[in-house]
């Protein structure tokens, strides 16, 4: 299991040779073509851009509040494939109960955006995801499991409502956004997108209680009143348990292990208090913009095994992995050790990391503007899934047409610490990080990094611009 665990982390990991977060520092940009669909479906009507043709975009990163990174080590266990050791890559805090997500990871592909007139616009983009988040997990678990040569002595597991789960899917998602309202000062448009979600594969453990101690001498772990539920789609007719993941693009494009629908729903406010061209649709007529999204509404289907597991007993970690390769003869291990095994189906509802996006954006003077950017999570952390950590952003960027320099400062709730970013576009290329700290060796408990572009063709000049906003 411990091996099968780590293949899924790591391949995750590969897969991107790049919800890391938003492109935080650029997706709020007015000229960044269709890379704002995420934040809000909406942002693409009256848009700046008559045509844009995405090309790709990487995004990667981490998060926690277990311990601080190790950045170095990190990045050479990405580059050169291993296994790296935990206490090398991490330097753990004193906080017993933590949130990881090691990695999350996005691949944006081929897509389209289209502004069909000055109120209506469509697009359509293909996406590659996977997240490996471990919620409200205890840390001697944690060490236990994933790497028991850390552990000096017999230490106690315990922790309830926890959740771990790695799920890489893929998304083909349409859009249409259009003006709804515009009268004098105030203008309002909405949008809505619809995804076809194909589940590429997933493991996840959850509980409602784990009781527990890890006795170093004899590598074993011993549980009590222990009640946990334990799927995975990687699973083949033998009973095998199998990486499900090694052929991305192929399952990308053909028979996946799962299926399923999403959403994203949003509204935007532009406040117009200055007389403008409304026939000039090159420059930016708010002087204040508010949105709100909901994002990821939705869930994956998987042909999958699903077992709910109580424990009274105890089992070696050296058996558990080797028994842990088929199912049968881990649930024949585990049943005759105390740990019962009460397989309940082989499909399984993996829920999307549905959240709530708010965002201001005020302009200061000409180019230059600040946004702000609150997100929320709105899913259930106890569902098979994945879930956002609530954080606030506030970016001063400068913008015009042809380049862009933001500067996102994030406080998050996950970490309760702030997170530092710079963002760059020129033209059609962006590059950047929401959360770059670790770069310069400070103590961080997380980073990120992204590298994309487009072909924009931005909506005429006029050559007579009432309100200099260009």
């Amino acid at each position: 299991m411990k091996k099968y665990v780590l293949t899924v982390v790591l391949l995750a990991a590969s897969v991107i040779t790049s919800e890391a977060q938003q492109f935080l520092g650029i997706s709020t940009s007015n000229w960044c073509g269709m890379n704002n669909i995420e934040l809000n479906p909406a942002n693409i009507a009256d848009s700046r851009t008559r045509f844009a043709l995405n090309l790709f975009s990487l995004n990667v990163g981490v998060d926690n509040n277990l311990a601080s990174i190790n950045l170095s080590k990190v990045m050479n266990a990405f580059f050169h494939a291993k296994n790296p050791n935990l206490n090398d890559i991490f330097t753990f805090s004193k906080s017993n109960e933590f949130n990881v997500i090691l990695p999350v990871a996005d691949i944006y592909g081929p897509g389209l955006m289209v502004s069909i007139d000055d109120k209506n616009s469509v697009a359509i983009t293909t996406r590659i995801r996977g997240i490996d988040q471990f919620n409200h997990f205890d840390q001697n678990l944690w060490k236990a499991a994933m790497n028991p040569g850390s552990v000096n002595g017999d230490i106690a597991i315990k922790s309830d409502n926890f959740n771990w789960t790695a799920n890489v899917w893929s998304e083909i998602k349409l859009t249409y956004a259009r003006e709804v309202y515009n009268k004098g000062e105030h203008y309002l448009k909405g949008g809505i997108s619809l995804t076809r979600l194909g589940g590429i594969g997933f493991l996840s453990l959850k509980g409602n209680n784990l009781d527990g101690e890890y006795v170093k001498a004899q590598d074993s772990i011993h549980s009590t009143k222990t009640d946990v539920e334990f799927a995975t789609s990687a699973i083949n007719s033998t009973n095998e348990l199998t990486s499900g993941l090694s052929d991305v693009l192929g399952q990308f494009f053909g028979k996946k292990g799962g299926n399923g629908w999403g959403a994203d729903l949003g509204m935007v406010y532009e406040w117009r208090p200055e007389e403008t061209n409304s026939t000039d649709q090159s420059s930016n007529k708010y002087k204040l913009r508010g949105s709100l999204a909901v994002t990821d509404i939705g869930s994956i289907n998987y042909t999958s095994l699903q077992a709910t597991i109580t424990a009274n007993g105890s089992m070696s970690t050296g058996d558990f992995a080797k028994s842990a390769k088929n199912f049968s003869n881990f649930a024949g291990y585990a049943n005759s050790h105390g740990y019962h095994m009460d397989t309940t189906g082989r499909s399984t509802k993996v829920h999307l990391p549905t959240a709530m996006i708010m965002g201001v954006d005020y302009y200061v003077m000409e180019h230059f503007y600040v946004n702000g950017t609150w997100i929320t999570n709105l899913a259930n952390r106890m569902n098979f899934g994945n879930s956002v950590y609530g954080q606030v952003t506030i970016t001063p960027r400068w913008d015009t047409k042809y380049f862009c320099v933001a500067l996102p400062l994030t406080y998050s709730a996950m970490t309760q610490g702030i997170k530092a970013g710079l963002g760059f576009r020129a033209g059609g290329f962006i590059f950047g990080s929401d959360d770059m700290l670790a770069f310069f060796g400070a103590k961080a408990y997380g980073v990120n990094f992204y590298v994309g572009g487009f072909v924009p063709i931005n909506k005429k000049i006029k050559k007579i611009k009432i309100d200099g906003r260009g």
